[in-house]
């Protein structure tokens, strides 16, 4: 019998498999609502190739722009203000004082510069992360004991990379051993000031010796992008969109009005005169008399109110880009008060305090504190029994500004009276060291004391 191949095709749709529905997610698409939709590649490959263009991007942006400049400004005064002041964790009390009293002493000439001190290198290294991206500090010892030496992001070779053996490998400069931990740092030899740095071999520094401070983007970030890199393509455009108001207000300026000829009196030529005027101009109070069928418009461009207010959303972009209240960015307080300055600046604080306690206390205070203790006590600059309890320390951030002081002491007046936090909080809430805070007031009753001095005391009374 033959094969019925008329039968074929009706066989094979049988056994093919049936269309599924479309299922999925729209981010996930290419079509009508996915368009403009870009993809991104590996965290630590993707950051690596764009973090030297745009740092020298955000470099020229925040040298150029004052509105970055008061934005990035604002991150640094509430991330670090006057100081992050250290206080020793160790369990012994009465060994604290010394610990915090070595600390100090050593912080204040920290700077391997000579230009500033802990609290001014604090501040370069979160203008630093936040326009580079990262901060870079090498640690140094001689004899009078540990400094620290700021070095620019592009110093640690970028091109360095390749396998090392055994399993490790180099990144961006960053070396890694087989188990993924950063062993060192490969540092180009040529001075900071070099405009045109001749080629070397980097120099291995190691990791125990580099602080490189970074909030990374995503798991497995070998460097760090700086924190205007959503922002800069706004910035400058905004920029542009400022040129073009400017010269469009210039231009406007340049002439009041235009005469326009409705019955084509003059065949394009020169008006007749008026009262032997040509020239028709504007001055204060005088009245002019137009030439018969000729009429005036004056100028009063609409596109720049709009663009003011396109300007302000503008500035709005920018300031949730960087992640700080617009009044930060661009200094309007027209319309705020106290709620909405307080509802604005209560989130902000809030990133500031995660990035204090998730990024610059444990890349950069911690390990700075640690070395210059541990070398001080090498050094039987400080007498100890055992080194490890006193390498812990608690850092005491800024206070922050009040918007209305008198109604957060009360608040916190409240709190203390319902057990809810203790003084010691409080006080650290203020920024001060509890212990240091209470011999200063022993020391003042005693001097008022023994000089006869009475002061009245919170309720008035004598």
């Amino acid at each position: 019998m033959a094969w019925p191949f008329a039968k074929l095709p009706r066989l094979l749709r049988r056994q093919s498999a049936p269309v599924p529905m479309r299922r999925s997610f729209d981010a996930a698409t290419g079509g009508r609502r996915g368009f403009g939709f870009r993809s991104s590649g590996p965290v630590s490959a993707e950051t690596i190739a764009a973090a030297a263009p745009i740092r020298a991007r955000a470099r020229h942006a925040f040298a150029n722009n004052g509105y970055l400049r008061n934005g990035v400004g604002a991150w640094v005064a509430e991330t670090v203000g006057a100081g992050i002041e250290a206080n020793s964790a160790h369990p012994d009390p009465d060994l604290r004082p010394e610990i915090d009293a070595a600390f100090l002493a050593r912080a204040a000439e920290i700077d391997a510069e000579g230009r500033t001190d802990l609290r001014g290198l604090t501040a370069q290294i979160v203008e630093a992360v936040i326009v580079d991206g990262e901060a870079f500090a090498m640690l140094e010892e001689d004899a009078d004991g540990v400094r620290l030496r700021l070095i620019p992001a592009e110093m640690v070779d970028e091109s360095t990379t390749r396998d090392i053996g055994n399993g490790g490998y180099i990144a961006a400069g960053v070396e890694f051993n087989s188990r993924g931990h950063r062993v060192a740092y490969h540092v180009q030899p040529h001075r900071p000031t070099e405009l045109f740095p001749t080629a070397g071999q980097p120099v291995r520094v190691p990791a125990s010796d580099m602080l490189h401070v970074f909030k990374p983007l995503g798991a497995g970030q070998v460097r760090g992008v700086s924190w205007l890199a959503p922002i800069l393509l706004t910035v400058n455009e905004f920029d542009q969109l400022q040129d073009a108001l400017l010269v469009g207000a210039k231009v406007a300026a340049m002439h009041a009005g235009f005469v326009v000829d409705q019955n084509n009196l003059t065949g394009g030529g020169a008006f007749p005169e008026a009262d032997g005027l040509t020239d028709i101009s504007l001055e204060p109070g005088v009245i002019r008399v137009l030439p018969a069928g000729t009429d005036i418009r004056f100028n009063s461009p609409t596109e720049a109110k709009d663009s003011i207010a396109f300007a302000k959303l503008t500035l709005g972009q920018i300031a949730a880009g960087l992640g700080v209240p617009q009044h930060l960015l661009d200094g309007d307080l027209s319309g705020a008060n106290y709620s909405s300055l307080r509802a604005g600046l209560l989130p902000f604080r809030a990133k500031v305090e995660q990035f204090v306690y998730h990024t610059l206390i444990p890349q950069f205070l911690d390990p700075v504190f640690r070395r210059v203790i541990a070398h001080e006590y090498l050094a039987e600059r400080l007498d100890l029994p055992e080194i490890e309890p006193a390498l812990k320390a608690e850092w005491l951030t800024p206070r922050p500004m009040q918007v209305d002081p008198a109604k957060d002491l009360a608040a916190l007046k409240d709190m203390l009276a319902a057990g809810l936090t203790s003084r010691r909080q409080a006080v650290a809430s203020l920024g001060w060291n509890v212990d240091q805070l209470d011999r200063e007031i022993a020391a003042d009753r005693d001097r008022e004391t023994e000089l006869g001095l009475r002061f009245p005391d919170l309720e008035g009374k004598q």
